[in-house]
């Protein structure tokens, strides 16, 4: 019996040692694949009888050891898309279940990876080397909410930016306390409107007196008036309120259809009037700041008009352009006129226990029971990795561990078959003393 128990006993040793240089020989492999986990191996032994006057043969099985949770190399990568997490987690991604007539449904079951080497692809999909596809949170469009209660394939399906008429024009300005003119100095800004075709308002300003100047809005493409009319605009204490000198402190007078707001301490010095490019009326207010403040308009000591910035809210008409990912996992798709809009974020998944994470196809993974359930956070909080915008996580294989792995598993099989053929020569010996 303790020659058959040998026996047995090394067969099974034989059968490890083969568990063992699968694994090997996996983890070799995968060593270049991106997201890949190398996957070691553990050795249980199985008892037959031992007690204190007998031990007999045992036998040896092998489990697989994941090694989810180890981190490998993040390398840099020319994808912009490409994306790698620092600490724990995963990327949420779907698998398609069918392309038919280009459109894609998905597998019901979600998975998670750390191969984030994501390209675009012709559907406009966010799909990885392995044929994954990203899953993120939608962001309204308008209102920039995340909805972190649905969780779904990342599309580009916005191609188109639509155009934003002008509502607002915010200048920013000083007007000369001695001009060296009477010639009125001017700005000139682009808007737009409800179509998205541009247009050009002018700013005219000319000083009444110290203090007070008064400014005329041209509009040359008004299908109903060029000039929209004029408002006064005075400052420090010749307002009549009490405002630091050289701000804005009383605006009146109005004239056509333009209206004023009234003094209030630090409140909003605008400026309204309403423009008709042929789409119908189109309010706009322009903004010189606030009262008493010295942003936006203001009239300090020198003799020419300094213009520091003016700019207005209208927006032309965009297609898509490219797509771009930011650490915080943000998604957006950029168009041709400088615009851009966040789509989706992308949230990093994070297990009790991801080496008990069932492995998958395509450095991928599914839930069990020991792993717990997933738990999606946003990038770099409640102990969730950070995103790494531009790089990738290569496989946490280390070769050379892997090659004294293979060595001492060769030793260990090598002496197994020893114990076989020793173990039937003495069998064949007992065998042949009937003989």
């Amino acid at each position: 019996m303790s020659l058959l128990g040998a026996m047995n006993t090394a067969i099974s040793g034989l059968n490890a040692q083969s568990a063992a240089f699968s694994n090997i020989s996996d983890n070799v492999a995968n060593s270049q694949t991106v997201g890949f986990k190398e996957v070691d191996t553990a050795f249980i032994d199985y008892l037959s009888v031992s007690d204190a006057t007998q031990n007999q043969a045992h036998a040896v099985v092998t489990i697989p050891q994941y090694q989810n949770n180890v981190q490998g190399t993040l390398t840099q990568t020319s994808d912009p898309l490409g994306m790698a997490i620092s600490g724990q987690g995963f990327f949420p991604v779907s698998t398609a279940t069918s392309t038919a007539g280009g459109q894609t449904t998905f597998a019901t079951t979600p998975a998670y990876t750390r191969a984030g080497d994501f390209q675009l692809n012709a559907q406009g999909y966010l799909v990885n080397s392995a044929g994954n596809y990203l899953n993120g949170w939608p962001v309204n469009s308008q209102t920039g909410v995340v909805n972190t209660n649905s969780l779904a394939p990342i599309q580009v399906t916005q191609t188109i930016y639509n155009p934003v008429p002008t509502s607002t024009i915010s200048l920013s300005a000083n007007l000369p306390a001695t001009p060296n003119s009477t010639t009125p100095v001017s700005s000139q800004v682009t808007v737009y409107d409800a179509l998205g075709t541009a247009h050009t308002v002018n700013l005219n300003w000319t000083q009444n007196a110290t203090n007070d100047w008064t400014v005329s809005i041209n509009v040359p493409d008004d299908t109903i008036a060029t000039t929209e009319g004029t408002a006064d605009v005075q400052f420090g204490t010749t307002s009549g309120n009490g405002v630091a000198a050289g701000t804005v402190g009383a605006l009146g007078t109005p004239t056509g259809n333009v209206t004023t707001t009234s003094f209030s301490a630090g409140g909003a010095a605008n400026i309204s009037f309403t423009a008709n490019f042929g789409q119908g009326p189109q309010a706009i207010t322009l903004n010189l700041g606030n009262f008493g403040a010295s942003t936006g308009l203001t009239q300090y000591a020198g003799s020419t008009y300094t213009l520091n910035g003016i700019n207005q809210n209208g927006v032309p008409p965009g297609s898509y352009s490219s797509i771009t990912a930011a650490a915080s996992g943000d998604i957006s798709v950029n168009y041709s006129n400088g615009q851009s809009r966040v789509i989706a974020q992308v949230p990093v998944m994070t297990f009790a226990s991801p080496d008990q994470l069932q492995s998958q196809n395509g450095q991928a993974y599914t839930t069990t029971i020991n792993s717990g359930n997933p738990i999606a956070n946003a990038a770099g909080t409640n102990g969730a990795g950070t995103l790494v915008v531009g790089s990738v996580e290569q496989s946490n294989v280390d070769i050379a561990q892997q090659f004294s792995k293979l060595i001492v598993a060769q030793e260990a099989y090598s002496a197994n078959t020893k114990l076989i053929t020793t173990s039937d020569q003495l069998m064949q010996a007992t065998i042949n003393m009937k003989q």
